[in-house]
């Protein structure tokens, strides 16, 4: 009965849907061309608006298509460098033959980012630049990422040759975390390291397709942590970008602060995609970047300790000396390790006995009486005379000691795509890199092997996507290099056990000589009582520095040299242990494997409802972290398993065009993480559209940020504080309730006070204390104000112009607080001395919302303009400037590192007069400005030295087109200037490069 049914019934239908389907489809076929040379076009994509479905040309130019869809439709055809066409189809055709021209006019880019839809980036309703492959070929900087500093606005912060980090809009960073970074939609910034990781495991060159940078907000439809921008890389898709494609490049690094001042620079790519039937294909990739990395190397005294400065303090002359780039100089206070908390003989070490020793040490040249017997002086007044109030720091090491400078970068990268139908596209992608290089944080971290994964499945149609993506973070053998240096040193000579014992006791045993043998000379000869001890004094004022080198060169005596097989065997050791450490030794190494998972979906009704009525798109998207650094970074729970962090978040935007003139915007979107309360973020927006050239636009936005993981769950102890997350199971589980904890700050100055006054100051000291206050812990949400210009006048001039507002609400800190490791009680006073006692206290570090609110605000503009012969001149300034500065808290790190003025110059043509050659010159300035972050030191007596110097670079590149081979050679070279600079503090000189690079494409016009 059952194969009667299918014999009877079901096969015809099958075959006449079939039939129907035969009979419906439409086979087009055609040449491509370019109507100023005749030229066959090789690689010109052919899409059916509204579908996915779609082909190239080939080398020939020719092209052919068969698709389902019902007529008249319309096909798009479009190549970069070539103005778009598009032709409505009403049958079958064969002599499809399509003349394009050379796209040379400005501002005709088509941009997604600012909306999630594709619109002119001169209608956009926010400020949106775009670069594309015809800018990535025309940059003289050595990759495409390093373009990207020449956008308008746009700060770069170079901690390394392959780690650059992008700033926008003032609040910059190292590993910025309030700039998103999404390559083909998916988000990699390092999951529980929490840096975006530059380029380092992105997409090659040959990959890519464009760049769109969106500076301020953009919340309201990406979510978290686009507070001050997102930066949007797509790579190419298979279908479109087909053949093999390669490039060589090589040159010199050349830097008069390194160690071998130039040496080479090596960079290789291949590309090879390939469409069967226009229906499957696939791409592969690989990349690989070989060098000799910049080197930081600012020996500038930063402690600001015994009256030294930047400029005036060294090693030589400061013995609190804390070197920029030196590692391990740990330091401590000589008066008070001498002295002891307050109290005589109660130091850290053993040479605190000095005043006992003061007190009743006989002197037999003077019949055996005691010091204080020949002077007059009481112990203690003897021990204020020759021990000075210095900090003394350990002798530390070089980064180049501890730092291997050889830098590489491996990225392999493959996608297969397969069409469903003409509507639904699928896409499994995978992108992997590796490298070494050098990243800066709270510290300056050698990145060594560290792995970056993200795999993603999406399905994707003209009006729609779904997907879902991981990026899984592996740190491999990376470790914090100042913490290496440390634990080198204490390897050898630890500091409580020996060497600031051993500085501390030879320096008071060799002032207590020196000084009774001064005395007692004078005395001898004749002199008053007074007089000897003026001599005394005079003694301790000029051997005092004798007397402090040679306490360092005892407490010296067997340090570990580089070089050496001891030092080798202290840095195995170190590098080999997680931070941080164990019984055996400080560790240097963070151990983290932690993954992200995501999930999103879109939808465009447009296929619903008329876009002429109203654009509607809606969307959402769940999140897991899930934390795991083999419990050295992170905490963990009552059941020893580390944490996993869950949000979500769906939007919706409604978009209405009133009289062709007038373009309203507004976004709405809702997001919960399980450890905050809801954020509800809003944009609004118009554009105004006049004599179809001048576009005025108006927009206000709402932006948050989420705090990192580590924000939220770290829980680390370094050698100079122990670093918690914000949330409140830690302030449990360190009973913040139970056991005061006070501000670092009233601590400095409690300590002060007794290192002034001694025990008889403590109880006026104690009402220098104050309770440290927690101000809250939620997610730092800006709101934003913004209006602009972007016109294009006469197809010649294009003018982009924009000024913003920002009101920073919650904006996110960091808090420092001491406990006492016994409770501190008001009734025994005596018990508030272990807060200056290195043994007896917990020093915490963790985030906090700040009491001020931050305000700041900016503008920048950018002229293109098209010279005859297609020549083009540019230029841009912008400025960024914090409003009421003056009313910032002293010691309140705003993190707001930018210049006030920044300025770019280029000017170039990409085929001079036919010929094939081109050029291009850049030019690029900065003011100097102010940098603030957890590496620098921004005490209030040291922040206002921490500035950036300013500087100016020039680049320029010449290139060769050569057709018979399909290729484009190119020369070219990075500051030309030859004057190295640095864009944020304790990071690396950038010098100059030199390079030269063959670009081959088997399907370039």
């Amino acid at each position: 009965m059952q194969k009667s049914i299918t014999h009877t019934f079901l096969l015809p239908v099958f075959f006449c849907l079939f039939c129907v389907g035969a009979m419906a489809q439409t086979r087009i076929s055609g040449k491509i061309t370019a109507e100023a040379t005749k030229e066959e076009l090789a690689g010109i994509s052919i899409i059916v608006k509204g579908k996915v479905i779609g082909t190239i040309t080939d080398q020939k130019g020719n092209f052919s298509l068969t698709t389902n869809t019902p007529t008249p439709f319309t096909i798009a055809i479009s190549s970069i460098g070539f103005q778009s066409q598009e032709v409505v189809i009403n049958g079958d055709r064969s002599d499809l033959n399509v003349a394009l021209k050379e796209q040379v006019t400005l501002g005709q880019e088509v941009v997604v980012s600012a909306s999630r839809v594709e619109e002119s980036v001169l209608k956009s309703p926010v400020s949106v630049e775009r670069l594309d492959i015809r800018a990535f070929q025309a940059t003289p900087s050595a990759s495409f990422y390093d373009a990207i500093q020449n956008i308008k606005g746009v700060d770069m912060s170079t901690q390394s040759l392959t780690f650059k980090s992008v700033n926008v809009r003032g609040f910059g960073a190292n590993g910025n975390t309030r700039v998103v970074q999404l390559l083909d939609g998916m988000d990699n910034q390092a999951p529980g390291l929490n840096f975006s990781v530059g380029n380092i495991a992105g997409v090659s060159e040959l990959d890519l397709e464009s760049v769109e940078l969106l500076p301020g907000a953009a919340s309201a439809l990406y979510g978290p942590n686009a507070i001050n921008g997102l930066l949007l890389m797509t790579s190419k898709s298979p279908f479109q970008y087909q053949g093999l494609s390669a490039y060589v490049k090589g040159g010199v690094m050349s830097a008069s602060n390194r160690s071998t001042a130039t040496t080479p620079y090596y960079d290789a790519a291949f590309r090879y995609a390939k469409a069967f039937n226009n229906r499957l294909a696939f791409k592969v990739g690989v990349s690989y970047l070989s060098a000799k990395d910049w080197q930081a190397t600012d020996y500038r005294d930063q402690g600001f300790s015994n009256g030294y400065t930047l400029e005036t303090g060294n090693r030589a002359n400061n013995q609190g000396y804390d070197g920029i780039n030196i590692y391990g100089d740990a330091s401590a206070n000589l008066y008070s390790n001498l002295y002891g908390n307050g109290q005589p003989g109660t130091g850290a070490d053993g040479s605190s006995q000095i005043l006992g020793l003061i007190a009743s040490t006989p002197i037999p040249q003077a019949g055996n009486r005691t010091l204080p017997q020949l002077t007059g002086l009481t112990p203690q007044q003897i021990f204020n005379n020759i021990i000075p109030n210095l900090n003394i720091s350990r002798t530390g090491y070089q980064e180049s000691e501890l730092v291997n400078y050889d830098a590489t970068n491996l990225k392999l990268n493959g996608a297969l795509h397969y069409r469903l139908n003409e509507n639904v596209e699928a896409i499994l992608q995978a992108n992997w890199g590796t490298g070494t290089t050098v990243y800066t944080g709270a510290d300056r971290y050698y990145i060594k092997g560290f792995k970056l994964g993200q795999y993603k499945l999406e399905l994707k149609g003209s009006n729609f996507f779904v997907r879902a993506y991981t990026t899984q973070e592996r740190s491999g053998d990376a470790y914090a290099t100042g913490i290496l240096g440390q634990g080198i040193n204490e390897a050898w000579s630890g500091s409580a056990a020996k060497w600031f014992p051993t500085y501390f006791g030879t320096y008071a045993q060799t002032a207590f000589q020196g000084y009774t043998t001064a005395f007692l000379t004078a005395l001898g000869s004749g002199q008053s009582p007074a007089a000897a001890l003026a001599a005394a004094q005079a003694t301790v004022t000029n051997q005092q520095s004798a007397w402090l080198n040679v306490a360092r060169g005892a407490a010296d005596q067997g340090r570990l040299l580089p070089g050496t097989a001891g030092f080798q065997q202290a840095f195995d050791a170190v590098t080999g242990k997680p931070i941080p450490g164990d019984a055996t030794g400080v560790g240097a190494r963070f151990l983290d494997k932690t993954n992200l998972y995501h999930g999103e979906v879109m939808y465009n009704f447009s296929k619903v409802i008329d876009p002429k009525l109203i654009e509607l798109i809606v969307g959402g998207n769940v999140r897991r972290y899930a934390l795991n650094s083999e419990g050295t970074l992170f905490a963990r729970d009552e059941n020893g398993k580390e944490f996993t962090i869950d949000e979500y978040g769906v939007y919706a935007q409604a978009s209405k065009t009133l009289a062709d003139v007038l373009k309203l915007t507004g976004s709405l979107r809702y997001d919960k993480n399980q450890n905050f309360k809801a954020q509800v973020s809003p944009r609004l927006s118009a554009v105004l559209t006049v004599a179809k050239v001048h576009n005025f636009r108006a927009s206000f936005q709402r932006g948050f940020r989420i705090p990192t993981t580590q924000d939220q769950y770290i829980d680390l102890t370094t050698p100079t504080a122990h670093l918690i997350g914000g949330l409140p199971l830690f302030k449990q589980r360190y009973n913040f309730a139970g056991s005061p904890i006070y501000t670092l700050q009233s601590v400095q100055a409690f300590g002060a006070a007794l290192q002034t006054g001694g025990a008889a100051a403590l109880p006026q000291a104690l009402g220098l204390l104050k309770t440290a206050v927690d101000p809250g812990y939620d997610p730092e949400r800006v709101e934003t104000y913004e209006v602009g210009y972007k016109g294009l006048i006469g197809n010649k001039l294009f003018i982009d112009a924009y000024y913003y507002y920002n009101r920073f609400l919650n904006f996110l800190g960091t808090q420092t607080v001491v406990q006492g490791k016994q409770p501190v009680s008001p009734t025994n006073p005596t018990s508030t001395l272990q807060l200056i006692s290195a043994a007896g206290r917990n020093v915490y570090f963790y985030p906090v919302n700040s009491t001020t609110q931050l305000k700041n605000a900016g503008w920048a503009i950018g002229l293109d303009y098209l010279l005859p012969g297609n020549y083009t001149i540019g230029a841009n300034v912008s400025s960024n400037y914090l409003i009421d500065q003056d009313q910032i808290p002293t010691g309140f790190v705003t993190f707001f590192n930018t210049p006030k003025y920044r300025y770019n110059l280029s000017f170039g043509n990409r085929n001079i007069a036919g010929s094939n050659f081109g050029f291009n010159v850049v030019w690029r300035a900065q003011d100097s400005f102010r940098w603030e972050s957890s590496f620098a030191n921004t005490e209030a007596t040291g922040r206002q030295q921490t500035i950036i110097p300013a500087y100016s670079t020039l680049d320029a590149q010449i290139s060769k087109k050569i057709p018979g081979v399909k290729s484009i050679l190119k020369v070219g070279g990075t500051n030309l200037i030859g004057k190295l600079y640095q864009q944020s503090w304790g990071n690396p000189s950038v010098g100059s490069m030199y390079y030269i690079s063959l670009t081959f494409d088997q399907l370039m016009n």
